[in-house]
């Protein structure tokens, strides 16, 4: 062999005579004065660290009483052009409004457009097949409307928010109430006779959805709508806070003309379309108000019965 080849795994050194890898060299100088290595939560992109940050922000949102907390999905789809027109006819709030491409121009369609202009609200053309993708295959008419998810405020939010305005609380809680036509027109009558908010259970209860948008009439973006995830627990929060809480059930031990609560701190709860207030729901209300009516037999929904009830204490509160 030559005599200058090297032997195998001998350490091939620089001009300089200083050797670039094995033990010693520039490798171990560059590990040199980095410390320890840092906990896994102290690493921005291990999961530890991500688990971290998101309990700390769920600790800070339950904690902070005027934050807004997001729908349980991004965004919702309103299809058809009847549907479309009417939910910006009536106030709810639309993202945008796509239009497939090649879709009959006729009045309808014309008083979209005028009234997406008139608020600013953009207008996108897309292909028949992409708009039957975005609306889950809907009967879309060539027109739907994508709206935000709704932004529910804190339940103790209705509370201050009466506070400020130098008014005695009156709040409406809904007690698995599943329709959202119920819903909307229960915020819409909350809003018209003078309720600070409106209250639902995060799970087994209808949400506000484009339905209950449209049938609040706008109402919605006057009124708050807070969840909870306690029904029960919310109450006794209510009551520590100096409010009264009565429940409508059709065997109430006070018919509503003579409630005696009216004009104070009040917490009105609406039972679910068909099974009333649940069993403990009912046994943590202060009183259980009925509405007369000529006819045992006929009852009320739960939003006309909202209705009622709210016009009830509006006329005595006057």
């Amino acid at each position: 062999m030559a005599g200058n080849s090297q032997r195998k795994g001998a350490i091939k050194k620089t001009g300089k005579g200083n050797p670039t890898a094995g033990s010693g060299g520039r490798v171990k100088r560059g590990l040199e004065g980095r410390g320890p290595t840092p906990k896994a939560k102290d690493r921005e992109y291990h999961q530890a660290h991500k688990a971290a940050k998101r309990a700390e922000k769920n600790r800070s949102q339950s904690k902070g009483g005027s934050q807004k907390r997001r729908g349980s999905s991004d965004a919702e789809w309103i299809a058809g052009r009847n549907s479309v027109l009417e939910a910006l006819r009536e106030g709810v709030p639309v993202n945008g409004v796509y239009v497939a491409e090649g879709a009959e121009r006729d009045g309808r369609l014309r008083e979209v457009f005028a009234l997406a202009a008139d608020k600013g609200v953009s207008l996108l053309e897309v292909g028949r097949g992409e708009l039957d993708r975005l609306t889950q295959g809907a009967v879309h008419q060539g027109l739907a409307a994508r709206i935000p998810s709704y932004e529910y405020a804190d339940p103790h939010d209705l509370i201050e928010r009466a506070k400020e305005m130098g008014e005695p609380p009156l709040i409406v809680m809904l007690d698995s109430v599943t329709d959202p036509r119920n819903l909307g027109a229960i915020v819409r009558s909350a809003a018209g006779f003078g309720a600070h908010g409106v209250v639902i259970p995060e799970r087994r209860a209808a949400g506000m959805t484009a339905s209950a948008w449209k049938t609040s009439a706008g109402a919605a973006a006057r009124i708050p709508v807070a969840q909870t995830v306690n029904l029960n627990r919310q109450i006794k929060e209510y009551q520590d806070a100096g409010c009264m809480v009565v429940g409508l059930a059709a065997d109430g031990e006070v018919d509503l003309p003579d409630l005696d609560l009216a004009d104070g701190p009040l917490v009105v709860v609406v039972g679910s379309e068909g099974n009333g207030l649940s069993r403990l729901v009912a046994e943590n209300c202060d009183q259980l108000v009925s509405i007369p009516m000529a006819n045992q037999l006929e009852s009320l929904n739960a939003g006309v019965a909202a209705s009622v009830t709210l016009y009830a204490i509006a006329r005595a509160r006057a």
